[in-house]
Formats: structure tokens, sequence, C-alpha cells
């Protein structure tokens, strides 16, 4: 893209924003009330809405704003005019190219918009894991009154209140969940980065390099981390070990930041009490994997942040950045392409 073409100040008139999303889940396919409320705000600019891929290289060389959740490396280099990727995911790991991170185009996604449906799903696990109703519900199936099993079990039912929940990530969803856990009577530790946050809703406030001491601790690991090369497998054998046999694995980030081998074997083995995975490495998850079959793993099929009110806060997050494009001032959400995230 020229320099001096990103340097001009937009205004609608000459502005093309092109929405372009499919995915196999409807749910994450933008809805044609997207791009009409678009329309209606700003009619001058020319508002393009394609359902599929197959269109995208016809209209991407004139595009200043993509609106999507991915874009190939060859589709990018279409894209000369390109000046603003809007992710409609919270996740921008598949955006993360070397010719992306290089070419000043601005990205901004989603963060904060799955918030409150992720938490309550962290919520509902915790209680599900607590309470043993994979176990009842398993009892239910086959039609046995467990009382007594599930109170002789190795791991009882218990209470969250005093239990520690320990956060790999403390941003939008993470900060959620501790508001809602808090409520609860737990406590709370969090692992960022920097060891920096917001204190008032955490007891505790760690780096990332402090996890390994941190996790013989806790009672519940929730992992609400970005994908990036650090996150990789942050949970593996070595992980597993240091966590206590009646502490709780939660993942509602990415399937990529656990070892689904590891995880698998220490289950078998009830080296830890239990977990509930909303992501995996691959999704679908294939048939042959063995989580399929563990009775101490809760297994949603991504739907954490599934909520009827998704693209109404979508189109509003993405209708006050474009009020901020053409007034010159900050986007919310600015991904620093130098992290990832």
């Amino acid at each position: 893209m020229d320099s001096d073409q990103r340097n001009t100040h937009p205004v609608p008139a000459k502005t093309k924003l092109v929405i372009c999303v499919w995915h196999r889940f409807s749910l994450w396919r933008p809805p044609d009330s997207l791009a009409e409320t678009l329309r209606v705000y700003w009619p001058e600019m020319k508002v393009v809405h394609l359902r599929d891929y197959e269109l995208l290289a016809a209209e991407i060389p004139d595009t200043d704003i993509f609106v999507g959740y991915s874009i190939r490396p060859e589709q990018f280099s279409q894209g000369t005019r390109l000046k603003w990727i809007h992710s409609t995911a919270a996740g921008v790991a598949q955006l993360m190219f070397p010719e992306l991170r290089s070419s000043g185009v601005l990205v901004t996604n989603i963060r904060g918009v799955h918030a409150a449906p992720v938490a309550e799903h962290v919520l509902g696990a915790m209680i599900a894991l607590a309470r043993r109703f994979p176990h009842a519900i398993s009892a239910q199936l086959r039609g046995h009154w467990a009382q007594q099993e599930i109170w002789e079990a190795a791991v009882r039912p218990r209470e969250l209140a005093g239990s520690l929940l320990l956060m790999v990530g403390f941003g939008a969803i993470g900060r959620e969940v501790a508001r809602r856990a808090r409520a609860f009577g737990m406590r709370i530790w969090a692992i960022t980065r920097s060891g920096r946050s917001d204190s008032t809703l955490a007891d505790r406030i760690l780096r990332a390099d402090e996890l390994h001491s941190a996790l013989p601790e806790a009672d519940f690991v929730l992992l609400a981390a970005p994908e990036t090369s650090e996150t990789h497998h942050i949970i593996g054998e070595a992980q597993l070990a240091r966590m206590k046999s009646t502490a709780f694995l939660i993942n509602v980030a990415r399937g990529s930041l656990v070892d689904e081998a590891a995880l698998a074997e220490a289950l078998s083995r009830s080296s830890i009490a239990g977990a509930a995975l909303d992501v995996t490495e691959h999704e679908p998850l294939p048939p042959e994997s063995p989580l399929w079959k563990l009775e101490n793993l809760l297994l949603t099929p991504h739907v954490s942040a599934a909520s009827e009110s998704l693209w109404e806060r979508q189109t509003a997050l993405l209708a006050e950045n474009l009020e901020r494009w053409f007034s010159g001032r900050e986007l919310l959400n600015r991904v620093d392409l130098s992290r990832g995230y």
C-alpha cells in the first residue's frame, strides 16, 4: 500500500469496507444486519458483504477496511489500499503473518465482546466440576442413583467458597470471571506477562515466569491467555505434574495452550481431579481423540462465547471504531503487532 494513501485522512465517500467471513459454525458468520447498519450510518461509504471467500480476490484490491476473521497472505498482498483490518474474533494469531506485521496496516479485534458469556460459561464449568455434575449425569444415563459413590469418590463435591482460582491471562474475560468468582467467595490469583494488572480484582498478580510455583496452590486453573508462541503448550506434562490431585483445569482460550496428550494421560491416571475444555487443538475434535472417553473431562464444542447478543455487540464496537476512524481518533482494541494480541 502506498504510504501517502495510509496518511490521507479517511472520509466515508472515499472508503470501501468489505465484510468477509465464512465459518462452519453459523453464529460466527456476520448477519445481513451488520452491513445494513453500517450503510445507514454512513450512506456514502461503499459496504460490500461477501458470504464466502470466492469473490474476495475481485473486491480486495480497492478495499480500505477489511472486516473478517482471517485473510491469507496472498489475499493481503492484493489489498494495496488496505489501511485497517478489523478481526471479528478476539484471537488474531491467524493474521500474524510477516507481511501484515511489517505493513503498517492497523489491526483491531473484538476484545471484550465475548467477556460476559465466556465468564458465565467458566462459572458454570467450575460449579459443574466442583459439584461433580458429570458423574451425576453419567449415572443418570445408566439409571443409577449414585449418591454414595459420588460422596465416596476420590474427589468429593466441594464448595467454591475459599477455593483458589489461578487465572493464566487477565484480560477482559479474566476480569469478568474474577468479578463473578468473588461473589462465590473464591480467592483469585492472576498471571500476566508483566505481572501487572488490576489488583482490585485479584488477591495476587504474578508474572508469567511464576506459573510453575503458583500451580501447586491452585484449586482451579483457568486458561484465558492469547494464542502466541509463548503460550503454546503452556500447560504440559511438567505443569500438570505440579497441580494438586484435587485441582481442575479449565481452558476457554485456544486449544494450542494445552498439550492434549499430556492432559489425557493426567486425567486417565487421575493425577488431577478433572478438566473442562471448550477449545481443542483440532476442531472439530477428531473422533479418535482419547478426550472423548474421559469421565473426568467436561467437553463443550467451542460454545463458551455463544450468545444471542454477539452481533449486537460486534456491530456496536465496529460502529464506534468507524466513528473514531473518520474523526481521526485512536481506535479501540488495537492489536499490538509486535506481541500478536
